[in-house]
């Protein structure tokens, strides 16, 4: 097998190229839903540790 295009165009190796959705697309969604549970834990987390300082202060 020659690696020197044909004449009917270099091969084409890897993965096929598709095209981008205009959709929300799920790996998108899970980036986004990933983005509002890091925001829920940290939230979450200082509204505890507040919590708690507040106890043993007072």
């Amino acid at each position: 097998m020659s690696l020197l295009p044909t004449a009917r165009g270099p091969r084409r190796r890897g993965a096929t190229r598709r095209r981008p959705s205009r959709r929300l697309s799920g790996a998108q969604f899970d980036r986004w839903l990933d983005r509002l549970v890091d925001v829920a834990v940290v939230v979450a987390l200082v509204v505890g540790g507040a919590a708690l300082i507040l106890t043993l202060l007072l």
